[in-house]
């Protein structure tokens, strides 16, 4: 199976709500960006990234957790992020039951996390001579 089947599967197999709110935001992060590529890394979790990891998400035992590999360095102006706010480069965003998903404004992080990747990616560039 490839990653976007892995991750079928994985929604598929999750018979609560979690399994709604996963396919919704996946939906969403998929939506941002028509270059975004899904990995499926560590043993079972979803990656999306495009010039690096942008998120991983993960269905825990009460919510949904999507988090953004470099969170702590992407604005956040609608405030989305709501858990490990403490860390010095990852940021995520917890979804419970009932929450329902601000979808423009995940557009807007999910984008702001690929220019950062591609300013990080252009620093990491030789100078061309």
């Amino acid at each position: 199976m490839n990653a976007s089947e892995q991750i079928d599967a994985l929604i598929a197999g999750i018979a609560d709500w979690r399994g709604d709110t996963f396919a919704e935001l996946r939906k969403v992060v998929l939506a941002a960006d028509p270059e975004i590529v899904e990995e499926w890394k560590w043993m079972g979790s979803p990656v999306w990234s495009r010039d690096g990891i942008i998120a991983v998400a993960n269905a825990h035992k009460g919510k949904v957790k999507l988090t953004f590999m470099y969170g702590a360095s992407l604005p956040d102006p609608d405030t989305l992020f709501n858990a490990g706010l403490e860390g010095n480069a990852r940021r995520a965003i917890d979804f419970f039951e009932g929450d329902t998903i601000d979808a423009p404004a995940l557009k807007t992080l999910i984008r702001a996390a690929i220019a950062f990747n591609q300013g990080k990616s252009k620093k990491k560039a030789p100078a061309k001579k």
